[in-house]
């Protein structure tokens, strides 16, 4: 029942998955396993969304569209369980039909009877076989539950790896360990997975992986001492602390798209051990709030104002542009969401991606280094961002890659490009820029 509200929230409200669901667990206080196997129901029914629904319009003789909606919520998870799961056939069909039978009468209940028994009548390859678009992409594509568009977008960021597809989109199409950020200062992340069980990142001196669980509940969390934060955004702050400057840092630091306040929060920590502060700009209130409470007790300002007129005094140091973008990088993360962005909304966010880098361009001081990140590989959000900067200004571009040292496979440079498949992160894009002295 939590994981059918969760896919009926998504469905009725664009409700996101990750928010929904942590509360519905507390509310209704499923824990353990039961509360691992309701996450694994919800967050993999919305990954595999459209392969799901090619199969039920198969089995139904009708698009998905012309199913009622609850009635499509417990037939998604249904064939989830069906086709992804260990769940016994039996198991996922009767307890799919009951769900029915007790909402919606006998007659709803025996429709997704009959279509389940349909989907169940197919192996998982199977399936494929008789849906998959034919061209090699599509078929790729709809194996691992990805719009074609958003494949395409990774077989071009991959460029000369693109034979590397095939394993991208298998882990992005699976459930990611839960990140955790060690605040500097207070815990290290030796003593971090210590206390959790997890163990130390590869990357980041301050991640520490967990296989699973609620991280809320963990004390260094509910300390303040942790956070959630995939290593791939902690290196990304790491990289603005690192590049070289011309000229002495001040200690004028800026987080100019600082909500929900990850980065921001790691940024102060780093700032503090220094003496440094930091300013954070966040538009909305209510995101604004969230850097209030993810950054308290750090030397962090938060300016409510809209980051290409802030208003803010130019001769900042080191200013981070972690700009709006699709999120293609953070599918794995954000599972309903490969199935809402479109092309379309590329268009605008690249417009506004270009006027944030320019106003933290024209609020840094000579010396003074940008480091421009997405959680997107999408050429147009990436690479034809930096380079319109760099041509229109004398921009320096420098090696991010030399600023993640220890990382391997970063790309051709001078942008630095993580991969589920190669790092275990989020596909995060960041590129550093000093403006000359």
């Amino acid at each position: 029942m939590v994981a059918r509200d969760v896919l009926r929230a998504v469905r009725e409200r664009d409700a996101y998955a990750n928010l929904v669901l942590p509360g519905l667990l507390r509310e209704r206080r499923v824990e353990g396993r039961d509360a691992a196997f309701a996450t694994e129901l919800a967050y993999g029914a919305c990954r595999a969304m459209g392969v799901l629904d090619a199969v039920i319009a198969d089995c139904a003789g009708r698009g998905v569209d012309d199913i009622d909606g609850p009635l499509l919520d417990v037939l998604r998870l249904g064939v989830y369980q069906l086709l992804r799961t260990r769940v016994g056939a039996h198991a996922a069909v009767d307890t799919s039909v009951e769900l029915v039978r007790a909402e919606s009468g006998s007659g709803k209940a025996g429709f997704v009877n009959a279509v389940l028994r349909r989907a169940g009548e197919r192996t998982p390859e199977e399936w494929v076989d008789r849906l998959a678009p034919r061209d090699p992409l599509g078929h790729l594509a709809f194996e691992y539950a990805h719009p074609k568009w958003i494949a395409q977008a990774f077989a071009d960021a991959l460029g000369a790896r693109a034979e590397e597809l095939r394993d991208l989109l298998a882990a992005d199409d699976e459930r990611p360990a839960v990140h955790l950020v060690a605040r500097p200062g207070d815990i290290t992340a030796e003593e971090l997975a210590l206390v959790t069980g997890g163990e130390v990142g590869p990357w980041s001196p301050y991640a520490v992986h967990l296989e699973g669980g609620d991280p809320g509940k963990l004390e260094p969390v509910r300390a303040g001492m942790a956070a959630v934060q995939d290593e791939g955004s902690q290196l990304v702050a790491l990289a603005l602390t690192r590049a070289p400057l011309h000229g002495p840092d001040t200690g004028r630091w800026l987080d100019l798209c600082a909500g929900p306040g990850g980065k921001t929060a790691l940024l102060g920590a780093l700032a503090d051990i220094d003496g440094y502060r930091v300013d954070a700009v966040e538009p909305a209130e209510h995101r604004a709030e969230l850097v209030r409470k993810a950054t308290d007790g750090l030397p962090v300002t938060v300016h409510v104002t809209d980051g290409r007129a802030s208003g803010l005094t130019p001769g900042y140091d080191r200013i981070l542009v972690d700009a709006p973008c699709t999120g293609l990088g953070a599918l794995r993360r954000r599972p309903e969401a490969r199935w809402r962005r479109t092309p379309a909304d590329v268009r605008d966010l690249t417009v506004l991606q270009r006027e944030l880098l320019t106003a933290a361009w024209d609020l840094l001081r000579p010396g003074g280094v940008v480091v421009y990140s997405t959680c997107s590989p999408h050429l147009p959000e990436t690479v034809a961002v930096i380079g319109d900067l760099v041509r229109r200004t004398n921009a320096e571009q420098l090696d991010t890659r030399t600023l993640l040292p220890g990382v391997t496979d970063l790309g051709d440079g001078p942008a630095a490009q993580l991969w589920p498949h190669l790092h275990g992160t989020d596909a995060m894009f960041t590129a550093a820029l000093r403006k000359p002295a």
